[in-house]
């Protein structure tokens, strides 16, 4: 049967300037996946806690995080063309090195090319709350997601979601809140730490007066 995916890859507009930065500098930041196993030190070139975001968008929240954080790796998973252009000529831009990309689906590099125990973090930022009932058996985080993040991470290790859809919120907190492998940081939703900075997306969410909801769960 074919696999239920959580995201439709959209032809979607892409710039000139996009479309010439993947062109130009896809190679030197993306990472070709085969049948075997990443190890993660060797697509950096050093041994640095690696922090894995899925659905990066247009890159502006991976770029910016990375750039606060140099002493941290970023493996960034995403589908859309336009969105892994604007990254790339961000990376370049700003002289990042400790970014690298994959465009593939993220629960196929998840599930079949990390290493177990070997991500420091998770971050998944407004992923697609698909609203429609029946369209709920594509959301990215089920009960077999949690198990498979949990896996993937390290002891003390943390997932952080964000979203702006509250009956999705609610059903990844009751997600998480069932998987023995994680434990809440907070009673019930977080605080949005100092280290996510405020999207474009989320700007646009409050000024129609939609809430943020922060989820964030450490590894036992």
């Amino acid at each position: 049967m074919r696999a239920v995916r959580s995201y439709i890859r959209r032809a979607g507009r892409i710039t000139k300037r996009q479309h010439n930065a993947y062109q130009r500098l896809y190679h030197h930041f993306g990472i070709a996946i085969n049948r075997n196993e990443l190890r993660l030190a060797d697509l950096f070139g050093r041994e640095a806690p690696c922090i894995l975001e899925i659905g990066f968008g247009m890159g502006e929240v991976t770029a910016e995080i990375a750039a606060r954080h140099p002493q941290n790796d970023y493996l960034a998973v995403e589908v859309h063309r336009a969105g892994i252009g604007n990254l790339v000529a961000l990376l370049e831009e700003r002289d990042l090195t400790n970014v690298r990309i994959i465009e593939h689906d993220a629960l196929e590099v998840v599930r079949h090319y990390l290493p177990a125990n070997s991500l420091s973090a998770i971050h998944i930022y407004f992923p697609d709350p698909w609203p429609k009932k029946r369209h709920h058996k594509r959301r990215l985080i089920k009960a077999e997601t949690a198990a498979l993040f949990c896996q993937k991470q390290k002891k003390g290790g943390y997932i952080h979601v964000a979203t702006d859809w509250q009956e999705y919120a609610l059903e990844i907190l009751a997600i998480f809140n069932a998987e023995n492998g994680l434990q809440n940081t907070a009673e019930h939703f977080a605080s949005r730490p100092d280290w996510r900075p405020q999207t474009k997306f989320e700007q646009k969410a409050r000024k129609a007066q939609r809430q943020t909801f922060d989820i964030l769960f450490k590894r036992r």
